[in-house]
């Protein structure tokens, strides 16, 4: 029997409710989908890890960090950039970060994933957002069940840095290990023969944690991904980069399935 592991990011509520703070348009039918196929697999799933988005309310991404010449905070979806730092444009609310946030931001920028982009305050730790939504919540614990466990592995709580990805920060802390390549986790799933991704969002948290992973795992081994493309969706706007990254990782040997075709 093949070792099939199932790798879900951030499948939070934040993300898949209507209700949610950062609700990615079309995750909460994703999450439906999902749990179907959780059911429908239940059997063969050798492994399940669940990636769990989780923030302070001071957070570098979070409008509370920042301020204008105006003293105002920043409405979320706002760019701020290496230029704006310099001409005063945004600062830092605590003026302890200022010259920590234009290095932060300068290194972001030099490694060319994302600009600093300022969102909702989203999957709060401790928060209602910050839980597994229901329809996935409930089929991971049926699978649990038959004594199984679910790998949580929780990123974000760092609150200096951008966590997208799930293996590591966009910007690394030197002093928190956590922010650092999450090795164990992809060395577990190098052993897999099999290893569906499901999540949210694919433009972002799915293709970052997806890319890291394929980075660091050898390249014969991506061969080993299917994606459950019915099972994940773009934050509007940045469509651009789902597709990029379904693109990019299927030339690299990356599979391309749904939760109906696989393994049917």
């Amino acid at each position: 029997m093949k070792k099939i592991e199932l790798l879900i990011i951030d499948p939070q509520n934040d993300f898949c409710d209507p209700s949610g703070s950062l609700f990615v348009p079309g995750a909460d039918e994703d999450a439906k989908r999902l749990s179907n196929f959780i059911r429908r697999m239940k059997d063969k799933i050798y492994d399940i890890h669940v990636t769990l988005d989780s923030h302070h309310l001071v957070d570098i991404a979070h409008p509370i960090f920042w301020k204008n010449s105006e003293g105002k905070n920043p409405d979320p979806f706002t760019i701020i950039t290496s230029k704006e730092i310099q001409n005063g444009t945004w600062g830092p609310t605590n003026p302890a970060f200022k010259e920590y946030v234009k290095s932060y931001i300068e290194s972001l920028e030099a490694n060319g994933r994302y600009p600093l982009c300022i969102w909702p305050p989203h999957c709060l730790i401790g928060s209602w957002g910050n839980n597994v939504v229901d329809p996935v919540y409930n089929a991971i614990t049926e699978w649990e069940n038959d004594f199984n466990m679910i790998d949580y592995v929780t990123k974000g709580s760092n609150y200096k840095t951008e966590h997208y990805s799930a293996v590591k920060s966009d910007v690394p802390d030197p002093e928190d290990p956590s922010t650092h390549l999450n090795v164990p986790l992809i060395q577990t799933l190098e052993e897999a023969d099999i290893i569906v991704i499901s999540g949210q969002a694919l433009s972002h948290c799915v293709a970052n944690t997806v890319t890291d992973i394929a980075d660091n795992f050898g390249e014969d081994n991506i061969k080993k991904f299917v994606l459950l493309k019915d099972t994940c969706s773009n934050v509007p706007g940045f469509e651009n980069l789902g597709d990029s990254f379904v693109k990019d990782m299927s030339a690299r040997g990356m599979q391309v399935s749904t939760s109906i075709e696989f393994l049917k």
